[in-house]
């Protein structure tokens, strides 16, 4: 359901080359403020460059991109990758306070937020892999952006610590809402998470899941069992069709 505080973003006829290679080809899509929106594909269909150009991080060869929402003309948009990125030589409360002035007390909460309280001065070597990737989503939500976009955010983490974080996602995006768009390999991980799951192949989008159960969801679950095979199936035809000359 829109979010009337929050911002969304409209993309409309992006298609972007690298060289003389097409890489997205017409997207076209509404996503409304508060929505969270993953995005699924074969690798080299051009996820990860579909939400460089969301962010604004990069410019689509056509098309652009258009805020919209009452808070639209102040849009803040943050990117979290696969890798956390942290400086090693910094602690990780000035790790999370990276570029900004004045925000230690944020900063601390954020800290505790992600399950972190009283590792304020730990070095990132001596945090595990999923506590380093909890420093990252802190550092990223530290700005309050509307648009926070996840690049495979948990996808070098072990299976138990990467459900981990997706449930400290859910509850911290319950506590702060906003707009979220994920970029993952994870079938699973989309259905649990999104509002709406986008299968993208190098003729565009072909599949919009909408998923209206609320969250948290079981993962059992029956509905998500058989969306779950859906576009395993759908991913493996695309997958072929890539690979195809």
């Amino acid at each position: 359901m829109p979010h009337p505080a929050l911002v969304g973003l409209d993309p409309v006829g992006i298609s972007h080359r690298y060289r003389d290679k097409p890489v997205l080809r017409d997207i076209d899509l509404s996503i409304a403020p508060g929505e969270f929106v993953s995005f699924l594909g074969p690798s080299g269909v051009g996820k990860s460059t579909l939400l460089r150009i969301l962010a604004g991080l990069e410019k689509p060869t056509t098309g652009s991109v258009e805020p919209v929402g009452t808070n639209a003309s102040r849009l803040v948009a943050r990117m979290m990758f696969q890798e956390d990125r942290l400086l090693p030589w910094r602690s990780v409360l000035d790790n999370i306070q990276l570029g900004t002035r004045h925000q230690r007390e944020r900063a601390i909460e954020l800290l505790r937020a992600v399950g972190l309280s009283g590792r304020e001065k730990d070095w990132p070597a001596e945090l595990s892999g999923g506590q380093r990737q909890r420093v990252a989503l802190a550092r990223a939500l530290l700005h309050q952006p509307d648009v926070l976009l996840l690049d495979e955010p948990f996808g070098a983490l072990d299976a138990i610590t990467r459900v981990t974080m997706q449930q400290l996602l859910e509850r911290v995006l319950a506590e702060h809402p906003r707009t979220v768009l994920l970029v993952t390999h994870d079938v699973e991980e989309a259905l649990v998470l999104s509002d709406r799951v986008l299968v993208l192949t190098k003729q565009g989008i072909s599949r919009d899941l909408r998923i209206p159960q609320s969250r948290p969801r079981h993962r059992g679950d029956r509905q998500l069992a058989g969306w779950k095979e859906e576009l395993l199936d759908g991913l493996l035809q695309a997958d072929t069709a890539l690979a195809s000359p």
